[in-house]
């Protein structure tokens, strides 16, 4: 059994304000991928600035807070939230959904190529290769934050986190952030270097971080209010699978064009 290490929330606090780990993971997460999303729109000839990349990245924000925080409201605590709605606007308490984020960042990116006259695919290639930094950043604030663990185990790199009781669990965050994180990002940076048909890494995101996030969900604890649902499947997998179909559905419409394309 490893030693979970007790990593200080907060860097420093002046005050009222504290500034902790999980945000300094965001905003690294959104200063690397305005670099990426720099270097990849000059190589791949997206047509925006600097400007334009600030533009894009502040759409993305926008769609990750609301999405992600309508997601849960919706995915996650429907129930509850029915009951007390002004509270779905206490973003500041947690509760945020991957899922939700996901669908809320399609349509402000859809909404910013339809402004800026711009592909939807490639503007998405671009922008799920720099989301996968972000996913892998936040998973290791979880981490840190020592929330959203794994279930119990006996492997030797078990872990006893201090909100979850006395047994070893499995150190599911760290499995996400390797996953969904640094193997999704190198998978997809490779693939735009060979320059594919736009949709390519777009779809590739959808089909890898569902399989991915379906996986280690086996490791990971369930919500506690949910636990364990249709099939004993939890609500990540539910959530996961029509990612892998989307994703399969992308590729498999891109590789008929492609084939058209030549034949014709």
């Amino acid at each position: 059994m490893l030693t979970y290490p007790q990593i200080d929330p907060i860097i420093f606090q002046i005050g009222p304000l504290a500034v902790r780990w999980y945000g300094m993971m965001y905003l690294l997460g959104f200063i690397i991928s305005y670099f990426i999303i720099g270097h990849l729109s000059r190589r791949r000839s997206l047509g925006i600035d600097h400007d334009g990349v600030s533009d894009l990245l502040f759409y993305a924000a926008l769609g990750v807070i609301l999405g992600g925080r309508l997601g849960y409201t919706l995915f996650y605590k429907f129930s509850y939230y029915l009951s007390h709605p002004l509270e779905i606007l206490a973003i500041w308490e947690g509760g945020m959904s991957f899922h939700g984020g996901l669908l809320g960042v399609v349509v402000s990116v859809m909404l910013f190529c339809k402004r800026r006259q711009l592909s939807v695919l490639l503007t998405g290639d671009i922008l799920v290769t720099a989301a996968a930094v972000g996913l892998g950043l936040g998973r290791v604030g979880n981490f840190i934050n020592g929330e959203l663990w794994g279930r119990v185990t006996d492997v030797p790199w078990g872990m006893v986190f201090p909100q979850a009781g006395p047994l070893p669990r499995h150190p599911s965050q760290l499995y996400e952030a390797f996953l969904e994180g640094l193997v999704l990002f190198v998978v997809l940076w490779l693939l735009h270097r060979k320059n594919p048909r736009p949709g390519i890494p777009f779809f590739s995101f959808f089909l890898l971080y569902g399989l991915f996030r379906f996986v280690v969900e086996f490791f990971r604890q369930p919500d506690q209010h949910l636990g364990f649902l249709w099939a004993g499947a939890t609500m990540g997998q539910l959530l996961s699978l029509p990612m892998v179909l989307v994703g399969v559905m992308g590729l498999l419409a891109i590789h008929q064009g492609n084939k058209r394309h030549v034949q014709g």
